[in-house]
C-alpha cells in the first residue's frame, strides 16, 4: 500500500472516533422527540396530582417513571428495566442522584404496601422527573 493511501485511511479511523466520542457524551445521538406529545403527557400526569387526593400520589409518581422510562427505550437506550437503563445513561441528567431517588420512590410505590408518601414528595419527584425529561430533549 502507498504511503498516502494509510494516511488517509488512518486518519478517517481518527475522525471516525472523535465522532462517536462526540455522539457518545452529547447522549442524544441525533434522536427527535415529539415534544408536543411528551409536553402533552407529561402535563395530563402533572395536573392529575391532587393535593387532597392522597392515591393520585402514587399513581402520578408511576406514570411520570413509565415516561421517563418510554424516553430512555426510545432513545435506545438497553437494558432489561429501567434501572439497567439508567445505570447506563448517567451523563444524560443534570442530578443523575435525584433521577435515581425518584426511581427508588417509584419502586417502594410498587413493592412495598406500608409505603406512605407524601404530597411534598411526590411533588418533589414530579419535578425531578420534569427536569430529567428536560434534560433528555423530550420537553
Amino acid at each position: 500500500m502507498d504511503g498516502g493511501v494509510i494516511t488517509f485511511v488512518i486518519a478517517i479511523l481518527i475522525i471516525g472516533v472523535f465522532l462517536f466520542i462526540a455522539f457518545g457524551l452529547t447522549g442524544k445521538r441525533g434522536h427527535k422527540f415529539d415534544m408536543r406529545e411528551y409536553q402533552a403527557r407529561f402535563l395530563a400526569i402533572e395536573n392529575k396530582l391532587n393535593r387532597e387526593n392522597p392515591a393520585t400520589f402514587e399513581t402520578t409518581i408511576i406514570n411520570c417513571d413509565k415516561l421517563l422510562d418510554r424516553a430512555l427505550i426510545e432513545m435506545g437506550i438497553p437494558g432489561k428495566t429501567m434501572g439497567d437503563r439508567l445505570k447506563r445513561c448517567g451523563t444524560k441528567f443534570n442530578n443523575l442522584d435525584a433521577v435515581w431517588r425518584a426511581h427508588k420512590m417509584r419502586n417502594m410505590i410498587a413493592h412495598e404496601s406500608d409505603f406512605e408518601l407524601t404530597y411534598k414528595q411526590a411533588q418533589n419527584a414530579v419535578e425531578v422527573y420534569k427536569q430529567a425529561l428536560k434534560d433528555l430533549g423530550a420537553i
